[in-house]
């Protein structure tokens, strides 16, 4: 059977030698990064390789920076730290590095395990750090005690150590100094791998949502005057019923706060200190109403997403989580149709939501490509197989083979005999049978990459059903016996689940057989063993639900306590107008033949506009690209748990919501860059633009919606709805259209015009990255 590939596995060995840091901007962890540039530095050759990860908490008030390290070659299980002298330690000891029996005084370590006095002397210093007052020390605090100290070049010892790093951390945080400790601060703060550090932390405190940056200032403040905490009061924040009374609102009853509601909304209102991002607190009733600086909201957000760019949105909720995705997964030799399309593109959707959510990730997909269809399928093979137009196009003619094969069978059952002594021959690994079959397999994953190609679909493992041997899924059934939980019914080898409300879950048969449901758990088993996955995904039709919840059950009864990290993601069938996929090309229509209708009608329609089909460099290539989103766009622009018709009309259509008009709209955003040349927006040029000649409602409704998309984001990574983002990027879209009917850029003044430039920028910055996020790639002229 097949093994997993070195390059198949490398997303989990990424993974597993990554360390997670996050920190909120209460909680700037230089220190901590600072530590993990030292040490490593001084880490031996033939230490594992690694890595840092750094992102930036949701919670902006949050107490203390984490680390995250996942289990793999630096703990033995996934683990977490949080606090200064937790996190630094970990670093400084996980890469020590140098010889046994090495100085006392060696440079090789951050904290000399072996030099108790100076050992001494750095525990001093943590112990100070971790009996201070509040979360940090006061400036006037640190200033005194390294002034005592009178450091010039180290703290203590002749070396940076963990009480440097430390200190200078301190001195940041709180801005403090002396003319006594500037040589020593100077020394310490040139070092390359703290002012990287540095660096790094100051960078990505400016890429938090803005959004929550008002949000925060809100929740901070009601905390600090109630004494209650984020996590109660962030939760609560809503939009008003009517936008007059401000942009966002707190209801107090449900922050179940001592006192009478309205009178109290009327106290906070009053204490409430507005500044730069909030400009007016009103109670209303029992409701307290914010109104955000709007012209701060304008600039940070477009300064935001163009410096950001493809990272905008981006966050870092899944820091140190592993997550498998299965999708897609056809049958060798049925066809690869419209019905796959819904599993491959909602599956490549929540991949993607992950990773732009901070996760580790590795996409599965699980072919079926094995059992007794197959010895069917090379009997067909036998009478009606042609090498040449398997190679041409292996999914279609083994499909036709098949079928063929099948007719023959419902005539003469001694057919499937003939198959069923094939498939043996392919079990007991009969070097033509299975030769035969590993040519099927892998000319149909070539056609299949070709298909998911046109999808923008990638996968980092093609596994299947044949990658389960016999012995495994025998070890399933062992175990199952030795549990008691199976046993003969009719012919049949059940696990009886009809106290679970799950009916009967067949295994296999008693002559020895065993059924899919025995290879499914077989190959959790092994994900979970592989893998060690924080969650797994299956992404199938919702006419698997209840195996899937006989599966997740079994492997609960069998003591896998992991089985609640399974989950399955149904979705609804797609029907058409006429009951059935035929309307155009027979009885079963094929996702690439879709895919080439598509493409071909739009072509035709781009035709019609020969003014801007002659600047177009590859029209067939645009035409593909148009098709391919019109369809994906009908797909995901209802809940995926629906069922919806399949609609040519609809996709065939340039107006209202759907794909075209998506791309329509990044094209023309990338078409007013060009116009505007030499005109041009960088992250560097962002300060010398004057943002404050946005004053349209236009501007400021297009500015909304551009500072939404990292809450959409995260909305999604929780639903894991491409629906969420389909609406997004539709709005965005509305809102771009109503904008450029107004902010022209052309022939205005060059300040307006780089102002409102900016503005489309960070427009056509967020659209592309809400679209490739959906799996579209964005268009720069249709």
């Amino acid at each position: 059977m097949a093994a997993l590939s070195s390059h198949q596995v490398e997303p989990l060995a990424r993974h597993q030698g990554t360390f997670y840091l996050s920190f909120s901007p209460k909680t700037l962890p230089y220190a901590e990064l600072a530590a993990y540039h030292l040490a490593a530095a001084q880490a031996p050759k033939s230490a594992p390789a690694h890595s840092i990860r750094v992102g930036l908490d949701h919670n902006l008030l949050a107490p203390a920076a984490v680390l995250t390290v996942p289990k793999g070659p630096f703990a033995a299980e996934k683990t977490t730290l949080t606090g200064k002298t937790n996190i630094v330690r970990f670093f400084s000891r996980v890469f020590a590095a140098g010889p046994a029996g090495a100085s006392a005084l060696s440079t090789s370590s951050l904290y000399p395990e072996s030099a108790p006095e100076l050992k001494a002397r750095i525990d001093d210093w943590i112990d100070r750090l971790r009996t201070a007052p509040g979360t940090q020390l006061a400036a006037a605090d640190v200033v005194k005690a390294l002034e005592a100290a009178a450091p010039t070049k180290a703290l203590v010892g002749t070396a940076t150590t963990i009480a440097d790093l430390l200190a200078w951390d301190a001195l940041l945080a709180t801005g403090a100094s002396s003319p006594k400790l500037a040589g020593w601060l100077k020394s310490i703060h040139s070092a390359p791998a703290l002012a990287n550090a540095a660096a790094t932390i100051d960078g990505l405190v400016e890429t938090a949502p803005q959004l929550d940056v008002f949000r925060f200032e809100i929740v901070s403040q009601i905390c600090a005057l109630t004494g209650s905490t984020p996590d109660v009061i962030y939760p609560l924040l809503e939009e008003p019923r009517d936008r007059k009374n401000g942009d966002i609102s707190l209801p107090l009853p449900r922050a179940r706060l001592p006192g009478n509601p309205i009178e109290l909304a009327t106290s906070l209102a009053q204490k409430f200190k507005c500044n730069d991002l909030i400009t007016k607190a009103a109670a209303a009733g029992p409701f307290l109403n914010f109104t955000y600086n709007r012209d701060t909201l304008r600039n940070r957000t477009i300064a935001s997403a163009v410096g950001l760019g493809p990272q905008y949105g981006a966050n870092a909720t899944g820091f140190g989580n592993f997550g498998i995705v299965e999708f897609s997964s056809p049958n060798i030799a049925k066809p690869f149709h419209a019905g796959h399309l819904r599993s491959t593109i909602i599956g490549s959707f929540i991949k993607n939501v992950l990773d732009a959510s901070g996760w580790g990730t590795v996409s599965i997909n699980y072919l079926g490509d094995w059992g007794k269809q197959y010895g069917l399928l090379a009997v067909g093979y036998e009478r009606y197989g042609n090498d040449e137009e398997l190679e041409k196009d292996p999914i279609r003619h083994l499909f036709h083979v098949y079928v063929k094969v099948n007719n023959d069978a419902s005539e003469n059952p001694a057919v499937h005999d003939e198959a069923r002594a094939y498939f043996k021959k392919m079990e007991d690994g009969d070097a033509h049978a299975y030769g035969l079959w590993k040519r099927f397999r892998d000319l149909s994953i070539v056609k299949y990459k070709e298909i998911y190609g046109r999808l923008n679909v990638q996968f980092d493992i093609y596994s299947g059903e044949s990658q389960y041997s016999l012995g495994q899924m025998r070890d399933v059934l062992h175990e199952l016996q030795d549990l008691g939980l199976l046993v003969p019914d009719q012919g049949a080898l059940i696990v009886d689940l009809k106290q679970f409300d799950l009916g009967v879950a067949v295994i296999g048969k008693t002559d020895g057989s065993l059924l899919y449901l025995s290879r499914d758990i077989a190959a959790a088993i092994d994900r979970k063993k592989v893998f060690d996955f924080d969650r797994m995904f299956y992404v199938v039709g919702n006419q698997q639900i209840h195996h899937f919840k006989q599966l997740f059950k079994i492997l609960e009864l069998q003591g896998k306590t992991w089985a609640e990290k399974c989950e399955h993601i149904g979705f609804g069938i797609i029907r058409s107008k006429d009951g059935n996929m035929s309307t155009r090309k027979g009885t079963v229509v094929f996702l690439e033949d879709i895919l080439d209708e598509a493409g071909s009608h739009m072509h035709e329609q781009m035709r019609k506009n020969e003014v801007k089909y002659a600047q177009i460099p590859d029209p067939d290539s645009v035409a593909d690209v148009v098709g391919q989103s019109a369809t994906m766009i009908q797909d995901m622009t209802a809940r995926r748990s629906k069922d919806y018709n399949f609609d040519w009309d609809r996709i065939f259509s340039f107006e209202g919501d759907t794909g075209p008009y998506l791309q329509y709209a990044h094209s023309r955003l990338c078409s007013i860059e060009r116009q505007a040349a030499p005109l041009e927006v960088t992250p560097e040029e962002l300060q010398s633009i004057d943002f404050s000649l946005l004053t349209e409602p236009q501007a400021f409704t297009l500015v909304e919606a551009i500072a939404a998309y990292p809450d959409v984001l995260r909305e999604a990574g929780k639903t894991l709805e491409p629906c969420t983002i389909v609406s997004f990027a539709l709005n965005l879209s509305h809102a771009v259209s109503s904008a450029i009917d107004v902010l022209w850029v052309s022939g205005q003044a060059k300040p307006l015009a780089h102002a409102r430039l900016a503005l489309y920028v960070a427009a056509r910055i967020t659209l592309g990255n809400a679209l490739r996020l959906l799996g579209l790639k964005p268009l720069t002229r249709m």
